[in-house]
């Protein structure tokens, strides 16, 4: 196939970046006041934070800069942060609800995993990697490489930091693509053709262990990334599954290698209260490795939300919202660390 560039307004380098303030909202004492009224308002409507809408969640003053965030994420560099909220004030509840509030007015909530969890927990939950049903968010200390989730946009809150490491770190995808079209047309090619994705023991009943996916969609003149290569590789242990060819890891590696660029990523240090938030279709996101507190109150801990957003109006079939099996159910992760 003939490979192009893409979406140039949304391809960056770091240099075009390195001011925090293009991507970062610092919230005022005017907006924590705004979001505590809405967290009142949102506990008084309904028991179950799973049932506030964005109307039960006011937000006046906010809302119409998340509705800017949301362009940026969707039609600007692919990334934003949220910065300034006092956690150490609220329960992890209270913070979780916030955060809900606060993706509810950048999309509707999509299902992480076959619990169908809406919102989730990023801490070790003492899995191993080693462990064929792990998945990125239960594993602790360990650096988790560039990759995409399986929303259009996800989002990190920092609870609490690890004691040392554990820093969060985004690539631009789009840019890799538009390089590797410029200097590897090849290369660029083959990542339009599916690739092995191991479900990690999450797979509908009865069905094949493994899904198929392009590392690169070209849809409506947009371009849409899913790429986790520990899943592509971990594919080949069921004998089913399409073999890698020798050119398809070559393509990884380089991406892997782009990624690693310090031209083409932005390392952020996520501090308690932080909101980060990405668009997997332009960004890849990935942390470094981690000490954690030896204390359990202590750990280092994210709730982590996946968000379909309305500016988003047309995606192909394996991109959309609730197609997945993992829709059956509407939970949330019930960890508690706070204790």
């Amino acid at each position: 196939m003939t490979v192009h560039v893409l979406e140039p307004a949304c391809d960056w380098r770091a240099a075009d970046v390195a001011d925090e303030t293009r991507w970062t909202l610092e919230l005022s004492p005017a907006d924590i006041a705004e979001l505590e009224a809405a967290l009142a308002c949102a506990k008084a409507r309904a028991a179950d934070l799973l049932d506030v809408t964005r109307d039960d969640f006011p937000l006046p003053s906010l809302a119409p800069r998340l509705v800017e965030i949301e362009a940026q994420l969707i039609d600007g560099c692919g990334f934003a942060r949220i910065r300034g909220l006092p956690v150490e004030r609220y329960s992890d509840d209270d913070a979780a609800l916030i955060y809900w509030g606060i993706g509810m007015h950048l999309g509707k909530p999509w299902p992480q995993n076959k619990h169908g969890h809406l919102l989730g927990d990023v801490t070790d939950h003492g899995k191993s990697g080693a462990d064929s049903t792990s998945r990125g968010y239960e594993l602790g200390g360990v650096a988790l490489p560039y990759h995409s989730d399986g929303s259009d946009l996800v989002g990190l809150m920092c609870l609490r930091k690890a004691m040392s490491g554990g820093i969060s770190t985004v690539a631009n995808a789009l840019a890799i693509h538009n390089e590797l079209v410029r200097t590897r047309p090849d290369l660029a090619a083959l990542l339009y053709e599916p690739q092995p994705y191991d479900y990690r023991g999450e797979e509908p009943k009865g069905g094949e262990p493994f899904y198929s996916m392009p590392v690169f969609t070209e849809h409506a003149g947009r371009l849409f990334v899913r790429y986790i290569r520990p899943y592509i590789e971990a594919s080949q242990r069921h004998p089913d599954a399409p073999r890698l060819h020798p050119k398809a890891r070559e393509a990884f590696d380089l991406v892997d290698a782009v990624c690693a660029d310090p031209a083409f990523n932005v390392y952020m240090d996520l501090e308690p209260g932080d909101m980060q938030f990405v668009n997997n279709y332009h960004v890849l996101h990935a942390r470094t490795a981690y000490e954690d507190w030896p204390e359990r109150n202590r750990k280092r801990h994210l709730k982590r939300l996946w968000l379909e957003t309305a500016r988003l109006t047309d995606r192909p079939e394996k991109f959309r919202n609730f197609s997945s099996h993992w829709a059956q159910k509407r939970t949330k992760s019930e960890l508690k660390l706070d204790a």
